[in-house]
């Protein structure tokens, strides 16, 4: 009677302990989806391209790093503009933008740049299909024109 008495007792406060782990691995999974969230957009890339041209934008939480047929520069980013920037990014179904069409076609004359804006979330890259650079697909628009906008550069030191 004593064996089964004890035997009942390590089961208990076995089950006990294997609940109250689980419930702390539930709350820190909870805590890492929203940590997920809130650093869902790593980086933005604007490409505008033609022959004789070549233009790179890159945007990171604080950093844009821009590169003129391969003169580049650098200035800092206030963490408002890049809270705006990945908003708008997160708005969008990137499973589904290298699917948008462009409006117009210049980019196979060389009448516009052929532009492309890659955005790596979550470690995954998600690429635009070419358009002409001024004129993006109307689901890119408000994204395309944030970072076209002209900024004050605080260059890096």
């Amino acid at each position: 009677m004593k064996t089964q008495f004890i035997i009942i007792n390590i089961i208990s406060i076995l089950s006990t302990i294997g609940c109250v782990n689980q419930n702390k691995n539930n709350i820190n999974s909870k805590n890492l989806t929203k940590s997920e969230k809130q650093q869902k957009i790593e980086k933005i890339e604007l490409t505008e391209r033609t022959r004789g041209n070549n233009r790179s934008i890159v945007y990171t939480p604080n950093l844009i790093s821009a590169t003129l047929n391969g003169d580049s520069t650098q200035s800092t980013m206030s963490l408002s503009e890049w809270e705006n920037i990945s908003r708008q990014a997160e708005a969008l179904n990137l499973s589904k933008i290298s699917d948008l069409q462009s409006p117009t076609t210049g980019r196979y004359t060389d009448r516009a740049l052929a532009a492309t804006i890659i955005i790596t979330s979550n470690g995954v890259t998600y690429t635009s299909a070419t358009f002409d650079a001024g004129i993006p697909p109307k689901e890119l628009e408000a994204l395309y024109n944030t970072l076209q906008k002209p900024r004050q550069k605080k260059p890096l030191k």
